[in-house]
């Protein structure tokens, strides 16, 4: 039994284990929704929550609570990896920065297109312009890690660092497109907190406990407010501190990331996958596959990604912009802008955004589940074959 544990627990440390896990709930999920037991699956989904203290109630669907709740932790991880790679990581300096900045442009900019040339007929479509850009950290680096040595380590830097500024590209659209009914007075509750985590920032305090009593209350206001909620995630990330006056304490930054990296990656998105990835294919044909709402995502995916992503770079490095990393062939190149084409948590989450109603979410769901499955088989082809074994 201990030996089984032992094991198990490797198992989960596993750069891969994260994105093993998210293809296993959205698997789940899609088997679940589409058997006899489909009713336990919206049931699971519409059981409703409520926390309520005092006069202050939040009554929503699990979903939301999933949604909302839980992808604000996603949210707030992605905000302290973001922070510290532009502070002293991979993106710290221009030199550095910009080939997975032209890289992650032309990643987001293309597929975009790609949708809207496909969809430019239909008004209520374009609202999921932004689907296709996006691009999943934890499936990408998860097929990545599944090839072991195959893959140079600059590879796996180039590929961390262009789905950083594609999580950075996609919190930014969030924040401009996908805002609406804003309320005045939760926004200038989210105001004063972000003012006092400043203070507490400048004030030299290293405890996670302020920031984090501080951030819910901000969660909160920002939830009321008619911004995402998530989005409050990434602002507390930007005033935890990066570094300490002690050199033998670790960074408050380092340890909130430490603390949330396993529970994030093993739990969080893995529920989220299950709770958005069950495309329902009853009554579905061909026709629905090849509409344009689905069509566009994912073909922006799948094609939007991989001429994005390599032909930014080609020309960055033709312009003498930047050059490729020790290591890296074109062939890896162009493998990472296919592995960069598997959108899923972050399209998915756009995609609640975008859209209302069970069939329009149906479309999206099919669309990122076909888009990032063949970039996720092609990119991992092409990296396989890249080095000999």
């Amino acid at each position: 039994m201990s030996t089984l544990i032992l094991r198990l627990s490797n198992a989960l440390r596993h750069e891969a284990a994260g994105g093993v896990l998210l293809m296993c709930a959205a698997a789940a999920a899609f088997v679940l929704n589409n058997s006899s037991l489909a009713w336990l699956y919206d049931a699971f989904l519409t059981v409703p929550v409520v926390v309520k203290v005092g006069a202050l109630a939040i009554e929503k669907p699990l979903l939301l609570w999933i949604n909302d709740g839980l992808m604000a932790l996603f949210f707030f991880l992605v905000g302290l990896e973001i922070k510290r790679e532009l502070l002293e990581g991979n993106l710290s300096s221009w030199r550095q920065a910009v080939l997975p900045v032209l890289a992650a442009v032309g990643g987001m900019l293309v597929p975009a297109l790609v949708f809207v040339a496909i969809n430019i007929d239909d008004p209520q479509a374009l609202r999921g312009w932004a689907i296709p850009a996006a691009t999943d950290i934890a499936f990408a680096v998860g097929v990545l890690a599944l090839l072991g040595t195959r893959a140079p380590p600059a590879l796996k830097v180039f590929l961390l660092a262009l789905a950083v500024i594609d999580d950075l590209g996609a919190i930014i659209i969030i924040a401009l497109f996908y805002s609406a009914d804003l309320s005045i007075a939760s926004l200038a509750i989210g105001a004063v907190g972000a003012v006092a985590l400043l203070a507490l920032n400048l004030s030299g305090v290293t405890r996670l406990l302020p920031y984090v009593l501080v951030g819910t209350i901000m969660w909160v206001a920002v939830l009321k407010s008619g911004v995402h909620a998530t989005l409050a995630g990434v602002v507390i990330s930007l005033f935890v501190p990066l570094r300490t006056g002690d050199a033998t304490q670790k960074p408050p930054l380092v340890r909130a990331e430490h603390a949330l990296y396993g529970f994030v990656t093993l739990f969080v998105m893995p529920l989220f996958a299950f709770a958005n990835a069950g495309v329902q294919l009853g009554g579905m044909s061909l026709s629905d596959l090849v509409a344009p709402l689905p069509l566009g995502i994912a073909l922006g995916l799948f094609v939007g990604k991989q001429l994005g992503v390599f032909g930014f770079t080609w020309a960055g490095v033709v312009l003498g912009l930047c050059r490729l990393p020790e290591g890296v062939t074109w062939r890896h190149v162009y493998g990472a802008g296919a592995l960069a084409g598997i959108g899923f948590t972050m399209s998915l989450f756009i995609g609640t955004l975008a859209f209302d109603g069970p069939e329009l979410q149906n479309a999206v769901r099919l669309g990122v589940l076909c888009g990032s499955l063949m970039s996720g088989i092609v990119g991992y082809m092409v990296l396989r074959g890249a080095v000999p074994r």
